[in-house]
């Protein structure tokens, strides 16, 4: 973490002590989260992350199988990321407590005698169900004191359109809020400022945009298009390809902004994620595939990185403004995406609350219009 973020989050995290400072953190319990890289974990080594301020430890058992615990024991509060794991059970630093990593079931006291009638199965660890995607261990962030659903639903998949591909991944932290982190990820209008560059475009650039957007499940959808005559990369496409390029771009709650672009049979596919991980911190986990003959990973990255770093470079700026809490305002049509995502996070909120159907905020396919 570099010294300017560690700065403002110092800041931020003295002003969350203040009173009166509003208690609920905004975040959207019961998805999916990544956590970690799946690399992250090997053999029997613990593993810390901390998602919607929830601390977590995990690990790998000895079939490979990758678990999510609450990182603290339940008897007298230590991380049990402290502790030894054998590649079943992780066992507590403090008092030896022994805990199934799979379950979190308690296995062993260690201080029980042979008259103790406590029963030792009927205690619990924090447990979270994990699953691997895309080189991702991600972990279902159920809201504190309640049941997990019946059915799951699936970790979240990148889509991929063959069976040869390259892969990557990219991530870097923010200090913000998640909601600054996500209308940041879909604003349209801040590439010519934030992002100008000899490989993508500048701010002489700017130009008059259209483009259609319609509503899908969780979400809304930039309907398939030709992308943008001033960003370089698509432009370079065409040329070397000699085909049309069409791009797809969807936001879905909590946290996704899925891009597909398609030249013939070439292909490329991206995720981004802003995952929540205390309410003045948050991360982009970045994850991309493609099957272009032409695009080596490492130039793919060397692009990436300083796309994010300017996104994080920005948002550290932002942080610094946001902490004296101005009044903000949202104007359209380049800021219509924003206004929808916070109504469907207040809808979604709403529809959990009452069990009716959640209301989605577009009525239909819109058109919207700015300048970048």
């Amino acid at each position: 973490m570099s010294e300017a973020v560690r700065t403002i989050l110092q800041a931020d995290g003295a002003a969350a002590k203040e009173p009166g400072r509003e208690p609920d953190a905004g975040f959207l319990w019961d998805f999916w989260y990544p956590a970690v890289r799946s690399a992250e974990i090997r053999g029997n080594k613990l593993v810390t992350a901390m998602l919607l301020e929830m601390p977590l430890v995990l690990g790998r058992n000895a079939e490979g199988r990758a678990f999510a615990m609450r990182d603290s024991c339940p008897h007298r509060g230590i991380p049990l990321s402290y502790g030894h794991f054998d590649g079943q059970t992780v066992e507590c630093s403090y008092h030896g407590w022994r805990f199934d990593a799979c379950t979190a079931r308690c296995v062993e006291i260690p201080s029980l005698t042979s008259q103790d009638k406590l029963k030792v199965e009927r205690i619990f660890a924090g447990h979270y169900p994990c699953e691997e995607r895309d080189g991702y261990v991600w972990v279902y962030m159920n809201s504190p004191g309640t049941r997990l659903p019946e059915k799951m639903p699936s970790a979240p998949a990148l889509p991929v359109f063959s069976k040869g591909y390259k892969i990557t991944h990219l991530d870097c932290e923010l200090p913000s809020h998640v909601d600054q982190g996500i209308i940041g990820l879909m604003d349209p209008a801040h590439g010519p400022f934030v992002h100008q560059s000899w490989f993508w475009r500048s701010k002489h650039s700017i130009h008059e945009k259209q483009k259609q957007f319609e509503p899908i499940p969780y979400g809304f959808r930039m309907s398939p298009h030709s992308p943008s005559s001033n960003s370089a990369p698509y432009q370079l496409l065409k040329r070397i390809t000699g085909e049309g390029v069409t791009t797809t771009i969807d936001f879905v709650l909590p946290n996704m902004r899925l891009e597909e672009i398609h030249i013939g049979k070439m292909w490329f596919s991206s995720r981004a994620t802003v995952t929540p991980v205390r309410r003045d911190l948050c991360r982009i986990d970045f994850v991309a595939a493609w099957n272009l003959p032409f695009l080596p990973v490492f130039l793919f990255r060397m692009f990436g990185k300083t796309f994010l770093r300017q996104d994080q470079e920005t948002m550290i700026k932002q942080a610094e403004g946001l902490r004296h809490d101005p009044k903000l305002m949202l104007i359209d049509d380049a800021d219509r995406p924003a206004k929808w995502y916070f109504g469907l996070k207040a809808n979604l909120l709403e529809s959990r609350r009452t069990g009716t159907a959640m209301e989605h905020p577009m009525a239909g396919p819109v058109t919207l219009r700015w300048r970048s």
